[in-house]
Parts: structure tokens; sequence; C-alpha cells
């Protein structure tokens, strides 16, 4: 991974840092963004993520920032359920990021620009649990989950607050279970029913074809169904 002093002066986006880095051959064009060929002019049809990644690829360094704001959170939660630390989950997410900034002149707008930074970030997460496979994981209850995921928090004994400890319970049987499962399945199951990617776009992000993407999700399910029997 790169540095901190690195990883915080690439995401201020100084003009030193951006200057000569932008790619010719784009402009817009009614408000369109259209890449310019030799003969001919070809109107991109994507997706507005892929527009401003297409945009910052041509200088306008204002467009990475709306992607990060536009997907940091969603991904922070990606690997935080991925790896369970929040601190890790945090430098996974801005190390995926950089890969963004730093590969933005070999994009290609080949498929959504959301299942190109899964695959990013699913790469550095597999790559991060492989490296740290052995090393025991320890959380305090003093370092805060990211914004949105639940809190680990000391059960509160009272009578009152039975019945969400049940649901706690239940939720965190949940987080257990999938947290079990191989991390490909695991990735393949976070980004199906957390972010909402249909098969292709699993598969694009695992570099799995559709068929073997409906397998391994099949065989995550299965898990998943087994494990979590008493609670159906």
């Amino acid at each position: 991974m790169l540095s901190a002093s690195r990883r915080q002066a690439l995401f201020r986006y100084s003009p030193q840092l951006l200057a000569g880095h932008g790619v010719q051959g784009f402009m817009v064009v009614e408000g369109q963004l259209t890449r310019v060929m030799s003969a001919t002019t070809r109107t991109l049809d994507v997706d507005a993520d892929a527009q401003l990644m297409l945009r910052f690829q041509a200088g306008e360094a204002e467009c990475f920032d709306s992607l990060v704001l536009r997907h940091r959170k969603p991904l922070l939660h990606f690997i935080y359920r991925m790896v369970q630390d929040p601190g890790v989950s945090e430098e996974l997410t801005q190390e995926a990021f950089l890969r963004v900034y730093l590969s933005r002149e070999r994009y290609t707008v080949e498929a959504r620009f959301t299942t190109w930074l899964y695959r990013i970030a699913t790469h550095l997460t597999l790559n991060h649990i492989r490296d740290h496979r052995h090393e025991k994981r320890s959380e305090s209850l003093d370092q805060p989950a990211p914004e949105g995921e639940p809190q680990r928090e000391l059960p509160d004994r009272h009578p009152g607050a039975e019945s969400g400890l049940l649901k706690e319970e239940k939720l965190a049987r949940v987080r257990r279970a999938v947290a079990g499962l191989p991390e490909r399945q695991r990735s393949a199951v976070l980004m199906h029913k957390y972010q909402g990617m249909d098969y292709r776009e699993i598969g694009q992000a695992l570099r799995l074809s559709e068929s073997a993407t409906k397998s391994l999700l099949f065989r995550a399910y299965e898990t998943l169904r087994v494990e979590l029997s008493s609670l159906l």
C-alpha cells in the first residue's frame, strides 16, 4: 500500500499532482461527453458515474471528488463487512479510491463504473485477508464501526431491553454466518445482497462467468440457509 503521507497528499487533489495527467481526445457536446475519433465522433452512452470518470480523465478534477462522495460510504460498508475492522476498512477504502485515481488513464467504458470500483476493492480486500489470515483479530468496544453499521456494545440487562437483545442476537448471528463464508462467496453475497449488483456485474467484479457466479452464490446461500436454519 502507499504510505500514509502519500495517501493524504493525493486526497488533497493539489493542482501540482493533477497537472499533466489529463487525457486528450474528449469534448463536451450539448451537455454530453463525446470521444473525438479520427474522422467521426461517437457519443458514449454511459451512466452518470462513467460520465464523471471520463470527465475526470479529460482533466476535470472535481469529478473525482464527486465520485468519492457518491460511493465512499457504500464501499466502506462493503469492505467493513468483509474485514470486520473499522480501521482496516477505512484504509482499504482510501486505497481503492487511490487505485481509481492512479488508473484513470486506463479506464474504459466496458462495464458500469461501480463494477470496476468493486473489482478493485474486492481485489484489495481479498489480498488483505489472505496476507493476515493467521493473525488473531482483536476489536475494542471503543473502536467505532463505520456510520450506519451496528455498533458493538455491551448488552443492556434491563427487562425492557429483552426484545432488542433478541433482535441484536439474530443480527449478530447473520453477520457471523456471512463473515464465516469463504472469501469469494462472502464478497459475492455482499455485492448481491447489500449493493444490489446482478450476476453479470458480480461476475465482472470477481472475473467469473455468469454461470460460475450463480453457482458461487448458490453455494453461499445454501451454507447460510443451513447455518441460520434455526432463525427461519
